[in-house]
């Protein structure tokens, strides 16, 4: 089941990111703006993120085995539309709305995999789930040189075929667990109970400083290397899918750590870690090796940051509780990821540099550590 999930959630966010690794080409070809290229980019992530409430809401009703095959079969739909017949700025927004749709399993996955492992082993179950995310180091690796060698549509339609298939597999072979607890009331009273748990807020806050720093450098770290360090647009893409790799990698091991020692100590090193190099990084030193340590650093702080967050989550929430509380937490992942492309889009257009970016990066992160080691450290003693 777990295998299953994590591939569910592999493909489905290999189509989410689609668009990040063409942002570039697209901008030349549309001429755009440093804006509206941030903006293309930025879409699919901020309604992948807002959907997965609602479908976390439905996975505690309905179940992974019926959400997770329908969900990947609406994602087809934009993939070929955005393949096909996008030609436009518009129209690249209105497939980027709905191409969406792939970003919300993650909402699906965590209550699914929570619910068939026990409390001490949901740490590092979460975390290998979470490799899944790793979708979009496929399409960094993949997008623009299947475009370049193949065809401009083909990465499209590869994506929908592999959804296709995905679908009809998870319908045969996904099974919820039998004595799940199923969550009573209807979808709205569930939500408004859900925003009421202080874990909620919390946890969402936590999650948006480290997915949401993961996503806006695999959706914006092509954009910057190619801006800042004139990179190929290919070379920029193979930089931002190492970044992908490791911080995938990294967070099954703050899964482990925090199933081992303590989730907030992970988190206090991640986000100290992601603050000091981000002041690193702010000063646009030479790209080797300072400016590799200091992005390679952030990708192993954030990756494993956003496993020991879900280690969190599996021990603070009922479990009746956590597919409503994962897309809550989710979703402010993903609108975590959604503003930092454009205000490093905005920075740069009105001052020519990035360093403001990366300082504002510094200081929310050091302030993400401040609350782990206070607010959130109080509310999880009181659940033991």
């Amino acid at each position: 089941m777990l295998a299953v999930a994590t591939v569910g959630f592999a493909v489905t966010f290999w189509a989410w990111a689609l668009l990040s690794p063409l942002g570039a080409t697209l901008r030349e070809q549309l001429h755009l703006s440093s804006f509206q290229q941030s903006l293309l980019v930025a879409v699919p992530v901020v309604v992948g993120s807002l959907g997965r409430i609602p479908v976390g809401a439905l996975t505690d009703r309905l179940g992974a085995r019926r959400m997770f095959p329908v969900m990947a079969l609406l994602t087809v739909l934009p993939v070929l539309y955005l393949g096909h017949f996008a030609t436009s700025l518009t129209g690249y927004l209105v497939g980027g709305f709905f191409l969406g749709l792939g970003g919300t399993t993650f909402a699906i996955g965590v209550p699914f995999v929570n619910s068939w492992y026990p409390p001490a082993r949901r740490g590092l179950a979460l975390g290998i789930f979470g490799i899944g995310m790793g979708g979009t180091a496929i399409s960094s690796f993949t997008t623009v040189q299947l475009a370049k060698t193949v065809g401009p549509s083909f990465p499209f339609d590869l994506v929908a075929v592999v959804l296709a298939g995905y679908a009809v597999a998870a319908w045969l072979l996904l099974r919820d667990r039998p004595d799940r607890p199923v969550a009573a009331g209807t979808m709205w009273s569930r939500l408004r109970a859900t925003l009421r748990l202080p874990a909620t807020l919390q946890l969402s806050f936590l999650y948006a400083v480290a997915f949401g720093g993961f996503v806006a450098f695999s959706v914006y770290e092509p954009t910057y290397l190619v801006s800042a360090y004139h990179l190929d647009k290919a070379d920029a893409a193979m930089r931002t899918a190492g970044f992908v790799v490791l911080a995938v990698a990294m967070r099954p091991v703050g899964g482990w750590l925090s199933d081992r020692f303590d989730p907030i100590s992970v988190l206090l090193a991640a986000f100290g870690a992601t603050a000091l190099l981000a002041v690193l990084a702010a000063f646009q030193l030479a790209l080797v090796p300072v400016g590799t340590l200091a992005f390679l650093g952030m990708a192993a702080a954030l990756g494993a940051g956003t496993g020991a967050v879900f280690a969190l989550v599996a021990r603070m929430v009922p479990a009746e509780r956590v597919g409503a509380v994962t897309g809550v937490v989710g979703a402010a992942g993903g609108l975590g990821g959604f503003f930092p492309p454009l205000v490093m889009g905005l920075v740069y257009g009105l001052t020519g540099s990035y360093l403001i970016g990366f300082l504002l990066l510094a200081a929310t992160a050091a302030s993400a550590a401040a609350v782990s080691a206070t607010v959130v450290r109080r509310r999880a003693a009181t659940v033991r």
